[in-house]
C-alpha cells in the first residue's frame, strides 16, 4: 500500500477510533489507547518538531499510524466495525458533514490558546 493511500486510510480510521472511545463495549485499555492517538493526532505539538528536516516528518508517519494500530488491535473488532459505519455517515471527502462536529477540535485550540495566555499574564 502506498503512502497516499495509508494516509487516506488513516483519515477514515481516526474518526472511527473517536467514535469508539465513547463507545460502551470499548475495553479501558483500549479507550486509553484510543484517547492518547486522539490527543496526538489534533496536538498542534509534536514530538520532533516539523521544522527539523526529515526526522519532522517521520514522527507523523510513524508514530501516529502505530498508534492507529495499536488502537485498532485492541478494540473489539464488532465496536470498531459499529464504529466505522457511524464514521461514515459524519464525514464526505475527508471534511465532517456538520460543523459542530469540529467543536472538539475548537475546544482544544481555546484550550491551548487559554493556558497560553494564563501562564504569560501570571508571570
Amino acid at each position: 500500500m502506498k503512502l497516499k493511500e495509508r494516509a487516506k486510510q488513516l483519515k477514515t480510521e481516526i474518526p472511527a477510533i473517536f467514535l469508539a472511545l465513547k463507545h460502551g463495549n470499548t475495553p479501558l485499555r483500549a479507550k486509553i489507547v484510543a484517547f492518547i492517538t486522539i490527543a496526538y493526532a489534533l496536538s498542534p505539538i509534536d514530538l520532533i518538531p516539523d521544522f527539523i528536516p526529515v526526522l519532522g516528518y517521520l514522527d507523523d508517519v510513524l508514530i501516529l499510524p502505530a498508534l492507529v494500530a495499536l488502537t485498532i488491535k485492541l478494540i473489539p473488532s464488532a465496536v470498531l466495525e459499529d464504529c466505522r459505519e457511524q464514521s461514515r455517515d459524519m464525514w464526505q471527502d475527508g471534511k465532517p458533514k456538520r460543523w459542530y462536529y469540529a467543536l472538539p477540535i475548537v475546544a482544544v485550540w481555546l484550550l491551548i490558546i487559554f493556558l497560553i495566555i494564563k501562564a504569560i499574564w501570571l508571570k
